[in-house]
């Protein structure tokens, strides 16, 4: 992929099968027991519109991460690369978190499986994994640690040489993001878990924003790896890896700064609407 130009943006799909079948099965298996969910009730029963939509975007917004170009021009652009994996991270992840396609994902499958289903993932230990990591302290470091590991420089340029390498990296982006995104947004706790939520997500906000500055305004390149590959877009290496540490730093924090700031309007909604219930005038019987 090295030699990847522009004139052939449109020919650099993926051409890994067994990507596209772990891509296309689940969704299509999530949006059969949407379908089905309402055929059998009515539209908008046990799953939202908005969580549909959620659900089709983020889907559409990890197809389009993993398996169009982008993932090819990110062996040939640090820059790509960066903004492949804050689709994944910042777009994909939380909108598949807010659709909460679980419930679908059941309902999509054939009735007689259902019960075998359950039991395969309770022996997989798929629920006790669930149940630890996405504790909100537990999910905070899993996607810390994966980041930060992922970028340097020797697991890096590793995985622009080696395919094998480079699916490990993006499966682990994808689950980490998840489980961070699932801890904030779905666990129990009400204004506690949103106030710790609130925490997680501006310490996200700095250190993803500190790791972005330090690719933006480095004087070396930290990637070898993509020296001589992209010149024939006008970009040196060392320019490239600027462009893409400014995309981790602003749009990305603004993703996070984002959600910080809902979460938090959430959380002072929730405090008055406790403080007018303790203060609701008591009405004497008659």
């Amino acid at each position: 992929m090295a030699g990847l130009e522009g004139h052939d943006l449109w020919h650099a799909w993926s051409d890994q099968l067994w990507l596209w079948l772990l891509w296309g099965l689940p969704g299509l298996l999530v949006v059969g027991g949407i379908a089905r969910l309402w055929g059998q009730a009515r539209w908008g029963a046990g799953v939202s519109f908005a969580q549909a939509g959620c659900f089709v975007a983020g889907w559409l917004a990890l197809g389009a991460s993993l398996l169009s170009p982008l993932d090819a021009f990110g062996e040939v652009l640090f820059w790509a690369h960066m903004v492949q994996h804050e689709v994944v991270l910042l777009v994909a992840a939380p909108l598949l978190v807010l659709s909460r396609p679980l419930g679908p994902l059941v309902w999509g499958l054939p009735a007689a499986w259902r019960p075998g289903a359950a039991k395969l993932a309770r022996g997989l230990g798929l629920q006790w994994a669930m149940r630890i990591t996405t504790r909100p302290l537990t999910a905070w470091w899993v996607h810390a640690v994966i980041l930060w590991g992922w970028h340097v420089p020797v697991l890096f340029d590793a995985a622009v040489r080696h395919q094998w390498v480079h699916d490990l990296q993006h499966t682990s982006f994808l689950l980490a993001s998840l489980v961070f995104w699932w801890a904030l947004f779905q666990g129990r706790g009400g204004r506690e878990r949103e106030g710790a939520a609130i925490f997680y997500l501006f310490t996200t906000l700095l250190h993803t924003s500190a790791l972005g500055a330090l690719l933006t305004f480095s004087r070396r390149v930290w990637y070898p790896v993509y020296e001589g590959r992209t010149q024939a877009w006008g970009l040196t290496a060392l320019e490239d890896q600027q462009l893409g540490g400014l995309i981790m730093w602003v749009p990305g924090g603004m993703v996070f700064l984002a959600a910080a700031l809902v979460l938090f309007a959430s959380w002072l909604e929730s405090g008055n609407t406790t403080a007018r219930g303790r203060t609701a005038p008591v009405r004497e019987p008659r």
